[in-house]
């Protein structure tokens, strides 16, 4: 990795041959060395550029955020970038409520929502312009455009975003000077939440940030279509896994998890959150990302995974797979029982329907296969009073889905899980059993044992549609999907 441009050898230093003029912006920069690097550069700007593909979307969104608070100045900035160690940071991901509103992810940006009387608001985005090349920031700087890559000019990002763009350079001013109420999204951005810090309350801020969370709820056309890509780049990324799963066995579940990341990378922006690439016991630790375990035939694979789109959707599927190709009977057994309560809990995704009630459809059936087993002691509605099964069970059986994994986490209790599900909602649904191998109170045969099937429920006008149904789920039929693709 190239090291960014540092000050030359101090003048006292350097022989009287070749001492240099020192250039008044950069240190060690000559003047005819900074006066070559002005000139000779050729037009680059790009002209008749079309909008991004969610443009329409992005200002009904603005529109309806509007309406909700008349009269408020609203801000909504991107981020910035975070350091991994010392002079690397990590990739940047916009804040979520920013890309919902203008579909941009570039850092530092800032959406900035003027009141504007019975025309609601006006909006105008904050964004850092091209890297200027007459004091030398394109290539001296270490955020310049031959370190990090070209920037679209404000007027480019004018013609893509749908939105007046302005030099973010000049925001924390504007917005020092702003008078009237203000609300925006804490939490990304320390400069904006410095220039409003006399200007917001909790109160408020906490208001915008909960509306914007709920607004993602119901998925419009764009927001559908976008899941169901990054679904199908997902059924892809799984079945690449089955193939190399001898690989894997020769290595560790960071084969698996690479594997998945190939397809995430090439097909879309990133992976949506850590893959969980949970072979043998591991898959009974929920979010188990280290992925540094061994891959043994005979065991399962529990393989949590989703690929994000270019406009950040994300997938979210699991699938639980003998690494071999074929179930053991204990194995059969328990994900059986797993798919069954899955079957219950997707049947009960329907509009009007209580968000609840798909959890605990799923729950009942697993209390009644416990109950079965000997495992728990009846009747099965005592169980589930007492939360009794949850010793295997363990989360719930599902969340919202969206820009977010877990989307829409600011919104209400009562406008979420206690809310009733809408056409355009999209969550998942993926019940689980895990026996851990310390477990004395279950039989031998069952610790260690793992098992969770996720997949992706678009509710729709007259039911729900399974995003992720290019995946088998039932053991027989997982079985000859891993065959053919071992071919």
């Amino acid at each position: 990795m190239a090291d960014e441009l540092t000050p030359e050898t101090p003048e006292e230093e350097q022989p009287k041959k070749i001492k240099q003029r020192k250039n008044g912006l950069y240190p060690g920069v000559s003047d005819e060395l900074a006066e070559n690097m002005r000139t000779g550069w050729a037009d680059t700007e790009l002209h008749g550029l079309e909008p991004i593909a969610q443009a329409g979307h992005t200002a009904a969104r603005r529109e309806a955020l509007s309406r909700r608070f008349p009269g408020d100045r609203l801000v909504i900035a991107a981020g910035r970038l975070k350091t991994r160690s010392n002079d690397t940071e990590y990739p940047f991901r916009a804040a979520t409520e920013y890309a919902y509103l203008t579909g941009d992810q570039t850092e530092n940006g800032v959406l900035v929502m003027e009141p504007a009387g019975e025309a609601g608001h006006t909006a105008t985005l904050y964004l850092l312009p091209r890297s200027d090349r007459e004091n030398g920031e394109f290539w001296l700087s270490g955020q310049g455009e031959l370190w990090v890559g070209r920037r679209h000019s404000l007027t480019e990002a004018e013609q893509l975003l749908g939105i007046p763009v302005k030099d973010v350079r000049t925001v924390a001013d504007v917005l020092k000077e702003a008078t009237g109420p203000v609300r925006t999204v804490r939490g990304h951005d320390s400069v904006i939440e410095e220039a409003l810090t006399d200007k917001v309350t909790a109160e408020r801020d906490e208001e915008l940030r909960v509306y914007l969370s709920e607004a993602r709820a119901v998925k419009d056309a764009f927001e559908i279509g976008e899941l169901q890509k990054a679904v199908d780049s997902t059924v892809r990324g799984f079945e690449d896994v089955v193939k190399v799963l001898d690989k894997a066995e020769a290595t560790s579940e960071r084969y698996i998890e690479g594997t998945f990341f190939l397809r995430a990378r090439v097909e879309g922006n990133d992976v949506g959150y850590g893959s969980i690439c949970a072979a043998g016991a591991h898959a009974c630790t929920l979010h188990w990302v280290r992925n540094d375990g061994a891959v043994r035939s005979g065991d399962l694979l529990l393989l949590d995974a989703g690929v994000e789109t270019h406009s950040l959707y994300t997938a979210d599927v699991t699938r639980t797979l003998p690494i071999n190709g074929t179930y053991t009977d204990i194995q059969r057994k328990i994900y059986d029982a797993v798919y069954e309560s899955q079957e219950a809990g997707i049947a009960a995704v329907k509009p009007g329907a209580k968000f609840r009630d798909f959890h605990d459809a799923s729950q009942h059936v697993l209390a009644e296969k416990l109950v079965e087993w000997g495992l728990l002691e009846g009747p099965v509605e005592r169980v589930l009073e007492l939360g009794l099964q949850r010793r295997w069970t363990l989360h719930g059986t599902g969340h919202m889905l969206g820009m977010d994994v877990h989307d829409c986490a600011a919104a209400r209790t009562e406008a979420y899980v206690d809310g009733t599900l809408e056409p355009g909602m999209c969550l998942t649904v993926e019940p689980g059993l895990y026996f851990q191998a310390d477990d004395l109170t279950v039989p031998e045969e069952y610790r260690g044992i793992g098992v969770r099937i996720e997949d992706d429920i678009l509710v729709t006008e007259d039911g729900n549609r399974n995003l992720s149904a290019g995946l088998p789920r039932r053991s027989d039929e997982v079985e000859a999907w891993m065959a053919r693709l071992k071919g």
